[in-house]
């Protein structure tokens, strides 16, 4: 026999089984029970709800010939056809895939007719958001006046793109996200279902990654088990299953932030990407992080609204000396810019790692958040006593002769000849090798450029893009190649960055000796008064 998913395979029965939904499921009960039925449902809410869950249900629980206290008994023949797909009385239909009006019209023609077996003729539409206007405009008689025997369930994600005329007339039922609580007490009943043994920590990050979906947590769940199958799945081997990493990575990574410490940060993405996983997902999970230590450090929230176990929270805790919501929400916003961009871009790495030299260097950025990370930098320096500067002492150990003095006062620096125009086009056509030779960040910032000779030992770099001209300025990447001319071709070499112009030339007057230089007749017009 086929394998059944875990999410089809312990879908819920009946109303007592279905999850997170209390309120929609006791109103569903008592309309069946007191025989207060309307004639037109509208299931609203996210992926993995049960949305569909309990349109089924509601389909069996009309139309069981032994209900009990609102719920399906499952065991008559109408309830069985109905959970088998046999039954006539009941109609599914994915308006993705049957939006047109013809569609619409094989129902209004079917309607007509009462049911064979059963109360009620039961229609349920999914994704009903997709039918098309004229499909809506078809419905909507029906919808308005069905036959007493006629029920519409229509199931959406989107329930803002449905006409306001179809809206009016169903009764409509918002289904909620639900909980990690609730979603772990599934997940748990459900790996003791299947005999597997999970770890707490491990069933509560899957119901977090769920994000409120049971549909997902128990897809992840199922997932998880076939990777590691006949074993206990503990934390770390959901986490490699699902690429994530787990919350000390986070920290890490946002104290070398902290630190301005780009190096350990590229370290650090260069493990990442040794361990295979998945920077986009990285990323959206730092995000979160930084979001927790956001709420932690702004307002007085407790463990109970982060949702956070015992090391994280300790964790968060001395962050949140080290940081503040200026500073965390600079964050935020460069890595959810990163995010969107790193959904379609091919190299992923090169754009994490550009991010992380701005969150390093704020001085590399010209808005208003930047400079206030800047100052509040500064002010931390002066409260910890580090100074801003170094600080030359006047003071020293041992004492000093004249001859020393003299040495330092007036050093005898080898001075190198200054490049020709030969050296220069020498330097241009090898450029690529020198960069190569340098430092990968300040190797980036000169991927873009163009050098051409301007004078005697100058060499004009153009850069095309406002940010790399920054961001050599700030790593001084100049210097390195300066250096390597230096020892590799004997010359001194001087440098004069330019950033190519973005906007027009400004007109140019000629003077009256231009134009005594011009052969030919000149007419010239006065202007007017």
């Amino acid at each position: 026999m086929a394998y059944t998913a875990l999410y089809r395979k312990w879908r819920p029965a009946s109303f007592a089984d279905v999850k997170g939904q209390d309120a929609i499921v006791t109103t569903l009960k008592n309309q069946i029970r007191l025989d207060r039925i309307g004639h037109a449902y509208l299931f609203c809410g996210t992926r993995g709800t049960g949305k569909t869950t309990v349109a089924k249900i509601l389909a069996r629980a009309v139309n069981c010939e032994n209900p009990q206290d609102g719920e399906p008994c499952g065991i008559c023949e109408t309830c069985r056809a109905i959970e088998a797909g046999s039954s006539m009385n009941v109609v599914e239909i994915d308006a993705a895939s049957n939006n047109g009006v013809d569609n619409i019209r094989e129902i209004r023609d079917e309607v007509q007719y009462s049911p064979a077996e059963g109360k009620y003729r039961v229609y349920i539409i999914d994704e009903v958001h997709m039918l098309s206007t004229g499909a809506f405009n078809a419905l909507l008689k029906t919808l308005e006046e069905p036959p007493s025997y006629v029920i519409f369930i229509l199931a959406t994600t989107e329930p803002h793109k449905i006409p306001v005329t179809v809206l009016s007339r169903c009764q409509r039922y918002d289904f909620r996200r639900m909980t990690t609580e609730v979603l772990m007490e599934r997940l748990t009943e459900l790996a003791e279902y299947e005999q597997v043994k999970v770890e707490e920590r491990a069933l509560r990050y899957i119901a977090k990654k769920a994000d409120g979906a049971m549909r997902d947590a128990i897809s992840l769940l199922d997932q998880c088990i076939a990777f590691h199958i006949g074993e206990d799945l503990t934390y770390e081997m959901v986490l490699s299953v699902l690429g994530a990493v787990d919350n000390e990575r986070f920290s890490r990574f946002l104290r070398g932030i902290l630190r301005q410490d780009s190096a350990d940060c590229l370290l650090q993405i260069e493990e990442l990407v040794m361990d295979g996983r998945e920077l986009g997902q990285f990323v959206q999970d730092f995000i979160w992080y930084m979001r927790n230590l956001l709420l932690l450090t702004s307002s007085d929230v407790g463990n109970e609204v982060l949702d956070l176990t015992k090391e994280d929270w300790v964790r968060l805790q001395e962050e949140a000396a080290m940081t503040d919501p200026a500073g965390l929400m600079r964050l935020i916003r460069i890595f959810s810019e990163l995010y969107n961009q790193m959904r379609n871009a091919v190299n992923k790495r090169v754009l994490l790692e550009i991010a992380v030299i701005r969150t390093a260097q704020p001085e590399m950025e010209e808005n208003l958040e930047s400079v206030e990370e800047r100052l509040s930098r500064l002010e931390r320096k002066v409260a910890e006593g580090i100074p801003a500067a170094p600080v030359i002492s006047s003071v020293s150990a041992s004492p000093i002769s004249p001859e020393m003095v003299q040495t330092e006062e007036e050093p005898e620096p080898v001075v190198l000849p200054p490049a020709e125009y030969e050296d220069l086009m020498l330097i241009r056509q090898e450029w690529d090798r020198i960069l190569n030779s340098i430092e990968h960040v300040a190797r980036s910032s000169l991927l873009d450029t163009r050098v051409d000779p301007r004078g005697q030992g100058i060499l004009c770099v153009v850069f095309f893009d406002a940010f790399h001209y920054n961001m050599c300025k700030t790593l001084q990447a100049m210097d390195q190649v300066k250096e390597f001319v230096a020892e590799t071709y004997g010359k001194s070499l001087e440098f004069d960055l330019r950033l190519a112009p973005q906007r027009e030339q400004e007109p140019r007057y000629l003077t009256d000796e231009d134009l005594a230089g011009i052969h030919g007749d000149i007419e010239i017009e006065d202007e007017e008064p």
